[in-house]
């Protein structure tokens, strides 16, 4: 069975480029080693319990839940702020504000892969993040890189698969972010829910 899991993708304008915050798995690593990552990782059982100074806004939640119990959404909004908090030092606050958080798309690690997956991407702006990069180490190499840059490299595939759903977002209207169905990627199919 899956390990529910979170990740968040924050992204920023620079040179009017967009930029997403991503790292390299460290060396130790049983799942994804070296290689190009967003920050998350899986639920804990506190992430059930934890404050929040604002939930995700309803649409979100909404979409979450074709997929999770309102609890289960909620813990993995939380995990997705805790985990970008613990691998690269920044902070959505303490309780975290999701208020302006989006809910991008699901992956599910295929069967018969040693560790499995059932991860939700989350996405925002980088102004929502206060600190500076720093980090636990499970991530090295932590900044924000070109997203054109990262399709042109060796990272994992489904990794690459949630960068070209990122890109389809940006193409978006809001309402049209709102209300759309939530791409799910089964290796090697995209299907929605």
């Amino acid at each position: 069975m899956p390990k529910d899991a979170a990740t968040l993708i924050l992204f920023k304008y620079e040179a009017e480029e967009l930029r997403v915050l991503m790292g390299l798995r460290n060396a130790g690593h049983r799942f994804l080693p070296n290689r190009m990552v967003f920050p998350g990782g899986g639920v804990d059982p506190e992430d059930y319990q934890a404050p929040v100074a604002a939930a995700l806004p309803s649409h979100a939640l909404v979409r979450l839940e074709r997929a999770a119990s309102p609890e289960l959404a909620a813990a993995l909004a939380h995990a997705a702020a805790r985990e970008l908090e613990e691998e690269t030092g920044l902070s959505l606050g303490n309780p975290p504000d999701l208020s302006e958080l989006d809910y991008l798309c699901r992956a599910v690690t295929p069967e018969g892969a040693p560790i499995r997956f059932n991860a939700r991407f989350f996405v925002g702006p980088a102004r929502l993040a206060d600190g500076g990069i720093a980090g636990s180490g499970e991530l090295e190499g932590v900044d924000w890189y070109a997203l054109e840059t990262l399709l042109t490299l060796a990272v994992p595939p489904v990794t690459r698969e949630v960068l070209l759903q990122l890109q389809r977002w940006f193409e978006l209207d809001a309402e049209t972010r709102a209300t759309r169905k939530v791409p799910v990627f089964s290796w090697p199919n995209w299907s929605e829910e």
